[in-house]
């Protein structure tokens, strides 16, 4: 049985498919309100499921009584499980006799949780990875299987790196497989001495506080994009930030220094922060040069 629901969780839904002899299911989340008129919005792995002809189960809650029963009866010997977005109660971890393997975004034990892609951004870490494990009860604390790591790039955001996790997921995923196929199967027990946390990001985790260094805002803006989004505010309107990067001088925290065809640059507690492209309140996601032409900037003025 496969259990996902964003985008992400597709490559490693067509390994399962295809060297599956039988995919008794698929499970995920049920369909959400989305955009501006907030219609019933079906998740990418329905869609793609149903395309295949495969089974969709869609339960509001996977703890629920008649959705573990229905688990039992179908009697799965694998549960992959990959952004699902719901911890799996022991009942249902105890039913498949071969486990739920997780597909997780990180290098675990670090950065366990539901954003890890975002918050190793944030962070500005240099590397990241993969990490199959064995799901236990906890939030990510399971033994790993197979791990594989990969730079992380002064041009990725969270959108783009997790395209690039997403198809080396489903590689360590089919590894995993293979070894478990073969009775070579080894889990590790984590070490939670070295585990660090990614919880859910919230709008407010995309604010930019200019007290802290250009490259850590800057982390920041590459972290929280697409979304929460990292935001500011000038003379009252709001500027999401969509790309800026670190350069060196000095100013005032918040203060603008500079508002020309380069972006407008902003002073910081280290370092000076270049905008090149942002967005306001219905507005389109412009270059800053191009917003500029419409706007008027003055240096001196402070951003919050």
């Amino acid at each position: 049985m496969f259990m996902g629901t964003p985008e992400f969780a597709l490559p490693s839904l067509e390994i399962v498919r295809r060297r599956s002899d039988e995919l008794l299911a698929v499970v995920t989340q049920p369909d959400r309100p989305h955009g501006r008129g907030q219609k019933p919005t079906a998740p990418p792995v329905k869609l793609a499921a149903l395309a295949a002809g495969l089974t969709v189960v869609q339960p509001e809650k996977v703890r629920a009584p008649d959705f573990l029963e229905w688990c039992r009866g179908l009697a799965p010997d694998l549960i992959v499980v990959v952004a699902f977005g719901q911890l799996l109660p022991k009942a249902l971890l105890d039913i498949p006799r071969h486990g739920c393997i997780n597909v997780h975004a990180s290098l675990l034990p670090r950065y366990r949780g539901a954003a890890p892609i975002q918050w190793a951004l944030i962070r500005d870490e240099r590397e990241t990875g993969v990490t199959t494990m064995q799901i236990d009860v906890g939030m990510d604390t399971g033994p790993t299987y197979v791990q594989r790591a990969i730079p992380i790039t002064l041009e990725d955001t969270a959108q783009t790196l997790a395209q690039r996790l997403s198809r080396l997921g489903a590689e360590v995923l089919d590894e995993t497989m293979d070894l478990l196929a073969a009775g070579r199967l080894v889990a590790r027990p984590q070490d939670p001495a070295q585990a660090t946390q990614a919880p859910l990001l919230k709008k407010e985790d995309g604010h930019i506080d200019w007290t802290k260094s250009a490259a850590a805002i800057a982390a920041l803006i590459r972290g929280t994009t697409p979304w929460p989004g990292a935001y500011t505010s000038y003379d009252q309107e709001t500027w999401r930030i969509w790309r800026a990067h670190a350069t060196a001088g000095v100013g005032e925290p918040g203060i603008i220094l500079r508002a020309d065809g380069e972006g407008v640059v902003v002073g910081t507690s280290e370092g000076l922060l270049s905008i090149t492209e942002l967005q306001t309140p219905g507005g389109k996601r412009l270059k800053a040069r191009d917003y500029l032409a419409g706007h008027l900037v003055k240096p001196g003025n402070r951003l919050v």
